[in-house]
Parts: C-alpha cells; sequence; structure tokens
C-alpha cells in the first residue's frame, strides 16, 4: 500500500535533494523515486515550475561530449525549503500522535 502524496509535497522533497547537492535531472528522479512513485516525465516539469518561481537556478557542464543540466537552489528557494520542513514537522507530529493513538488500543 502506498500514500498519495501531493504536490507541495514532491516540490519539498525535489528542493531536500538539491539541497544536499547540485544535482541533475535523471539522478535527482532516482532519489525521489526511493521515497515515491515518480516518472521523468512529472519531475521535468516539477523542475521547470520551481525554477520559474526563482527557487531553483540551472547551469550547463560537459559531460562525455554533452552537456549536463544542473539544478541548484537559491536563496529563495531555501527560504522556501525551510518553510516546507516546518510546515512538514507539523503536519508529521500530527500524522504520529494519531497513529500511535491505534497503537495503544
Amino acid at each position: 500500500m502506498g500514500f498519495q502524496l501531493g504536490s507541495v509535497l514532491l516540490d519539498a522533497c525535489v528542493l531536500a535533494v538539491v539541497m544536499k547537492e547540485d544535482t541533475y535531472g535523471y539522478k535527482l528522479t532516482q532519489e525521489v523515486k526511493q521515497i515515491m512513485d515518480v516518472s521523468e516525465s512529472t519531475l521535468y516539469p516539477v523542475l521547470r515550475r520551481l525554477q520559474k518561481d526563482g527557487y531553483l537556478t540551472t547551469y550547463d557542464q560537459p559531460f562525455q561530449g554533452r552537456n549536463r543540466r544542473y539544478y541548484s537552489v537559491t536563496p529563495q528557494g531555501r527560504e522556501q525549503f525551510l518553510q516546507f520542513y516546518e510546515q512538514w514537522k507539523h503536519f508529521r507530529g500530527k500524522i504520529d500522535d494519531i497513529m500511535d493513538g491505534g497503537m495503544n488500543r
């Protein structure tokens, strides 16, 4: 069984991965796939939107004769991630309270 994850949580996860280090799309997709079912065709529009919103920036770097596009978090993206993280901690605490209550029966 899997839980449905909304677009805001996907945004938060993408920002969290890029906060660790600048990364390129395929590697980012592989990291996010470890925690949620997401395809590259789903992730690239998210990356473009986060870039349009000013949370990510890109740069190209040569790799094996081609350019690889890397994503980097902007200062505005760091602020947004911290807001997401605070909201996540609050949400997670509420879910833990509910789930823990079910274990006490």
